[in-house]
C-alpha cells in the first residue's frame, strides 16, 4: 500500500462523509439563524426555543435525506470492497 491510495482513500472517505452531513449541517444553521433572528426581533431569550426547532428540523431532514444517505454511503462502501485487493499487503 503506497502513499498514493493511502492519500486517495482519505480523500474519498472524507468526501463522501462531507456531502452526506452537509446539507443536515445547512438546514440546521439555517434554521438556527432564523430562530436567532426571530429571538433578536421579539426579545425572547429562551434557550429551549432555539434548540428544539434546530433538533425538529435535522431530525426531518435525516428522515427526508434517509434513502440518499445510504445510497451514498453503500456506493462508497461497495467501491471499497471492490478495491480492497488493492489496500491489501500483496499488490497484483
Amino acid at each position: 500500500m503506497d502513499e498514493s491510495l493511502v492519500i486517495d482513500l482519505g480523500r474519498a472517505t472524507l468526501t463522501t462523509a462531507l456531502t452526506v452531513v452537509a446539507p443536515v449541517l445547512l438546514v440546521g444553521m439555517l434554521v438556527g439563524l432564523l430562530v436567532s433572528l426571530l429571538q433578536t426581533m421579539t426579545a425572547l431569550q429562551e434557550q429551549t426555543l432555539s434548540l428544539v426547532p434546530k433538533m425538529l428540523a435535522v431530525v426531518a431532514t435525516l428522515l427526508v435525506l434517509m434513502p440518499w444517505i445510504l445510497r451514498t454511503l453503500t456506493g462508497f462502501a461497495r467501491v471499497l470492497f471492490e478495491s480492497l485487493a488493492d489496500y491489501g499487503p500483496f499488490p497484483q
